[in-house]
């Protein structure tokens, strides 16, 4: 029994597919069958059922799994003690971003990384909640930026900071003209959501609950309509479609800053420059101010606390506009 061989049978597990499986090792799809097949010889079990369209994971095949993610994680964690004996912050570190957060916070993210940690650089990926928890579990990312609630998977915590929400309104809509809104007000309005998978679809849900029988039949086509991602859906606001909350970060610099007085056009080479118009206007809530917690995660298993603690430095030193920092 090798490590190589231990690598195959997760990356399986973890594709339902010998050839997608064999892709993600970096090996020929008879390499990897070849091993698997002597694995399950000298184990004298079946870890997978061999079927025409789909590979399954027998149920002695899970358990044998679960630990061979186990012991490929132990020994990575090896390499990494031998690392951190040179310098704690060597090599990438793999983070996963929920989709309402990377275009937001990434970008500046990445400035305060290379700058204080540029030997141990930032392999992004993004993605809905589920997908990087598992990807967590099964350590394909070693940390994520997620937003709570999510499942207790007993992974380590660290909350990072309490990110307010804002409707986003019409430019021309009689709302546009209060500096303020409740969620009570919202509710006769057409709302724009996420699609099904986003977690900050249900956090819009929670503020404004009976638009949920809405989304899920054809009647409510006239109430709620779907987008797949929040600048797609700003976009939908600006044409006057709807109205939506956004997470503070999400909001531009430039669209909270005040209203210059009406100034005649300026003129360039003899021809009028018209005056960019904003199309959407960001509300604040009164009274009960609607938010989400936004966390670092990681396994517990992870041994490179000095990563963690360099990665969550980065993140604090970030401009983060709006937000409750938490320690």
């Amino acid at each position: 029994m090798t490590l190589t061989e231990l690598k195959y049978i997760v990356a399986v597990a973890r594709e339902k597919h010998f050839g997608k499986g064999a892709e993600a090792c970096h090996v020929s799809q008879p390499t990897l069958s070849v091993a698997i097949k002597k694995l399950e010889e000298e184990l004298q079990v079946k870890l997978f059922e061999r079927n025409a369209n789909e590979i399954t994971v027998t149920p002695l095949g899970e358990e044998i799994i679960r630990q061979a993610q186990s012991v490929l994680e132990q020994a990575e964690n090896i390499r990494e003690i031998a690392k951190r004996g040179k310098d704690p912050l060597a090599g990438a570190l793999r983070l996963g971003v929920i989709y309402t957060i990377g275009p937001y916070l990434l970008p500046d993210l990445v400035r305060q990384a290379i700058a204080a940690m540029p030997q141990m650089p930032l392999m992004l990926q993004e993605n809905f909640t589920v997908k990087l928890l598992e990807e967590l579990r099964t350590g394909e990312i070693d940390c994520a930026i997620l937003a709570e609630p999510f499942p207790d998977t007993n992974l380590a915590i660290a909350p990072l900071y309490d990110e307010p929400f804002m409707a986003a309104v019409p430019s021309n809509h009689p709302l546009a003209a209060r500096d303020s809104i409740t969620a009570e007000e919202l509710k006769q309005e057409t709302m724009l959501l996420l699609g099904t998978g986003h977690c900050f679809r249900d956090h819009v849900l929670e503020v404004c609950p009976e638009f949920a029988r809405f989304s899920s039949n054809a009647e409510g086509i006239r109430k709620t309509f779907e987008g797949s991602s929040l600048e797609t859906i700003k976009h939908m606001v600006a044409a006057g479609m709807g109205v939506t909350l956004v997470p503070r970060l999400s909001v531009p610099k430039e669209a909270l800053l005040p209203v210059p007085p009406v100034k005649t056009p300026a003129k360039s080479k003899g021809k009028e420059v018209p005056e960019l118009p904003s199309y959407i206007k960001y509300l604040p809530f009164s009274g009960h101010v609607p938010s989400r917690r936004v966390v670092l995660a990681w396994r517990r298993s992870f041994t490179r606390y000095e990563a963690i603690a360099a990665l969550r430095n980065a993140i604090y030193a970030c401009e983060l506009p709006g937000v409750t920092r938490l320690s």
